[in-house]
């Protein structure tokens, strides 16, 4: 029996920011992947995973590629764990956050030593402004994909609103976000500006909902699809999958035209402080741009069709596996299976 087909959006239409690839990338890549690989936290292919993101310096660059990195770790090893341990990791990492000099203890957690490493460079070239609001997010991010296990263990799914609640700390655009800052001091009223949330809390919505359309078919299939949104709206609102697809993509829809109107309202503060915000809205614009198109090239979700699901916009379901998947890594799609 054929797989069913689900037809998809474009999800980067009316979005007004075009593709730009950092110039600093091709001199940095071979760094970052061969730093990450020193670690062994899981096998090569886990290496491919990477981005494009918002024009930023070299060094930068570098920072938000070993975040990236270190994203990944997490990800993998704490989507196998159970909630316990994936509570340990998050005392891990924020401990090697708090002590980036100290050497980490024998036989712990690999992720430890990867945030130490991350943190130790990144504190020596970034303000203490910068330094004050990533550990806040990071610690948010950690706190909620340890929930995010515990809902799992218990295969909860919630409703739409409490899951977009704690989305928004699982997706990790804030900490994201928060590198694009690295060289700033953006004060706090700005950050905190009405428009200035809104932005933000738009363009992680944005984020979240293109990652849960795109990375659905991957995670039904390996039985991990209770922390997304399709699966949420079909079980709150009773439809099927196409249904859910389209609900959520028309939502999508409706944000992409708000931070439009939005952006053209950020205030005005005067001198530099208005280069910095600019840099920084526009750098989360590009950064909802590049999740979608690294969710089609990176292999993670599509395996090496992306580029076609990309172009027909239609994929097929991919048969649930038997007994889930507990190694840790990328799950590779075949071809023939789209």
């Amino acid at each position: 029996m054929r797989a069913q087909q689900i037809g998809l959006m474009d999800l980067e239409a009316n979005w007004k920011w075009p593709r730009r690839l950092n110039p600093h990338t091709s001199d940095i890549k071979q760094e970052c992947l061969d730093w990450a690989a020193s670690f062994g936290a899981f096998t090569p292919e886990a290496q491919k995973a990477s981005s494009d993101r918002a024009v930023i310096s070299v060094v930068d660059k570098r920072s938000a590629c070993d975040l990236m990195n270190l994203f990944f770790i997490f990800d993998e090893h704490s989507d196998k764990s159970e909630a316990t341990e994936v509570w340990n990791q998050v005392e891990v990492i924020m401990d090697a956050l708090r002590n980036p000099f100290k050497a980490r203890p024998e036989g712990e957690w690999i992720g430890g030593e990867v945030a130490r490493q991350f943190w130790s460079r990144v504190i020596r070239i970034s303000t203490p402004t910068f330094q004050r609001r990533f550990l806040t997010t990071w610690e948010e991010y950690l706190q909620g994909t340890a929930q995010q296990a515990e809902d799992r263990s218990r295969s909860h799914i919630r409703d739409i609103a409490s899951y977009l609640e704690v989305r928004k700390r699982t997706i990790g655009a804030r900490p994201s976000f928060n590198i694009l800052e690295m060289d700033m001091d953006l004060p706090d009223e700005v950050m905190e500006h009405p428009i200035i949330r809104e932005l933000e809390s738009l363009a992680i919505d944005l984020t979240i909902i293109a990652n849960d359309v795109l990375s659905y078919n991957k995670e039904q299939a390996c039985g991990d699809d209770e922390h997304n949104l399709i699966t949420i709206a079909m079980k709150e609102h009773h439809i099927d999958v196409q249904g859910a697809v389209d609900w959520t993509v028309k939502l999508h829809a409706g944000m992409v035209v708000r931070f439009n109107k939005l952006y053209l309202e950020v205030p005005r503060w005067g001198g530099p402080l208005d280069l910095d915000v600019q840099s920084y809205v526009n750098g989360m614009a590009q950064w909802v741009g590049a999740n979608v198109q690294w969710s089609y090239e990176s292999e993670r979700y599509f395996g090496k069709a992306g580029l076609e699901v990309k172009k027909t916009r239609t994929l097929y379901l991919l048969p649930k596996m038997v007994n889930g998947r507990k190694d840790i890594g990328p799950f590779v799609v075949e071809d023939a299976l789209f």
